[in-house]
C-alpha cells in the first residue's frame, strides 16, 4: 500500500507518453526518416531540462529527500556506448518502440508489443550473458 504514490505517478507518466503520442509507431518513423520535428523537440526538450537539473543539482549541492549527497559522477567515454546506441537506435526504428514506453504501448491495447518486451528482455539477458567479452 505504501507504493502506491509510484503507480499512481507511473499511471499518469503513461497516460502523458500516450496523449503526446510518443509511443506513436508512426511518430518513431517520421522521426527516423526526417520527416518531422515532434520527436526531436520533445527529446531535445528533455536533454534541455536533464542539463538544467544536472546543475542546479551539483550548484546548489541538493540533497535527496532522505538528506543524502546527490553525487554525479563525471562521464567516460567509452566505444561501448556508441556501439549500443547503434544497436539501441536500430531496434528503435525497426520496431518503432522505444524500451521507455512498452508498458504504455502494451496498456494501450497494443498487444504486439509484447513481442518487442520479451525481445529487450531477452537482449537485456544476453548483454549480462557477454558482458566480459564485450568492450567497455
Amino acid at each position: 500500500m505504501k507504493n502506491i504514490k509510484f503507480l499512481v505517478v507511473g499511471m499518469l507518466f503513461g497516460i502523458i507518453l500516450v496523449k503526446s503520442e510518443v509511443i506513436s509507431w508512426f511518430r518513431i518513423q517520421e522521426m527516423f526518416r526526417l520527416q518531422a520535428f515532434h520527436m526531436y523537440g520533445i527529446i531535445g526538450s528533455a536533454i534541455v531540462v536533464g542539463i538544467i537539473s544536472i546543475q542546479l543539482i551539483k550548484r546548489f549541492q541538493l540533497k535527496t529527500i532522505h538528506g543524502e549527497q546527490i553525487v554525479v559522477p563525471d562521464k567516460i567515454f567509452h566505444w561501448g556506448n556508441v556501439y549500443g546506441g547503434l544497436i539501441f537506435g536500430l531496434g528503435w526504428a525497426i520496431t518503432g518502440a522505444c524500451p521507455g514506453p512498452l508498458f504504455a504501448e502494451i496498456g494501450s491495447g497494443f498487444w504486439v508489443i509484447i513481442v518487442t518486451l520479451l525481445s529487450a528482455i531477452a537482449g537485456t539477458w544476453t548483454y549480462g550473458l557477454l558482458r566480459e567479452k564485450l568492450p567497455h
